[in-house]
């Protein structure tokens, strides 16, 4: 996607997402299991899911979050066992000089899980998040978010939710909540030890096809991978933003025979 067409998108809208199961009766909505938040109704701590006032070039996103099923965001799905702590990130759009954008950190090099990677803001649940089946994930991506980046949580719109995924390496069991960055604040990083960068990346980089590659790590674990803003974007972060923007119908044919290697560190 060209910066010309972010900004027709951005004026004049997108249609539905194509994709197998789209528009389909039997999709799960908000509330059903594995897909907490209520939808367009705050809860009684005042979190909300809504579309209301939303851009119209997140029409699509908020379309694919109503319908997408696990099994076509990742073969990688929680537990039946319920093994697994609980997660959720904060994938935020906003509006940037060059159009839509995407909100991400890099992870600090000392960390035990996940070093180095760019990612979502996110991570664990705490018990004062609240129930982990309705809206304890939307909090705890606001709270995370805001934590790691030092967003104002006030400024951001809460407008989807995708079903639950799962890391192995990490055995985190990950709620993806959809932000729109109504009200930007400043951001940046709040704890060193935690994060070493937080940066946007414009649509029209990870939807161009020079900047996007299969990351092959030394295990034979292969997955889309986006080379923007002077980071590789790989592994859980990469794959849910690769559906995403197919999904959405955002994608370019690009060259899936590129390949990134990476090493046992990663």
């Amino acid at each position: 996607m060209t910066h010309a067409q972010t900004h027709r998108m951005t004026q004049a809208g997108n249609g539905s997402a194509e994709g197998p199961g789209y528009g389909s009766p039997e999709g799960p909505e908000y509330g059903s299991p594995g897909r907490p938040g209520p939808g367009g109704r705050a809860d009684e701590a005042g979190v909300a899911v809504t579309t209301d006032g939303l851009p119209a070039w997140l029409d699509p996103v908020a379309s694919a979050a109503r319908s997408v099923r696990p099994q076509q965001l990742s073969r990688f799905l929680p537990p039946e066992s319920g093994a697994g702590r609980q997660s959720a990130v904060l994938v935020l759009f906003g509006e940037g000089e060059r159009g839509p954008e995407l909100l991400l950190m890099e992870r600090s090099g000392t960390l035990r899980s996940h070093a180095g990677q760019p990612s979502f803001p996110g991570g664990a649940l705490d018990p004062e998040d609240g129930d982990q089946a309705t809206t304890g994930p939307l909090r705890a991506a606001l709270r995370e978010a805001e934590e790691e980046t030092g967003l104002d949580p006030r400024g951001v719109q809460l407008f989807g939710v995708l079903p639950r995924l799962y890391i192995p390496v990490s055995s985190f069991v990950v709620t993806p909540v959809l932000g729109w960055w109504r009200a930007p604040s400043p951001v940046g990083v709040v704890d060193p030890a935690e994060t070493a960068r937080v940066f946007t990346v414009p649509v029209a980089d990870l939807t161009d096809p020079a900047n996007r590659a299969t990351a092959i790590h030394p295990s034979g674990h292969s997955g889309p991978a986006f080379l923007v803003e002077s980071a590789l974007v790989w592994g859980f972060t990469a794959g849910v933003i690769d559906r995403i923007v197919h999904y959405a119908g955002w994608e370019r044919p690009w060259d899936r025979a590129r390949q990134v290697p990476l090493d046992w560190r990663a």
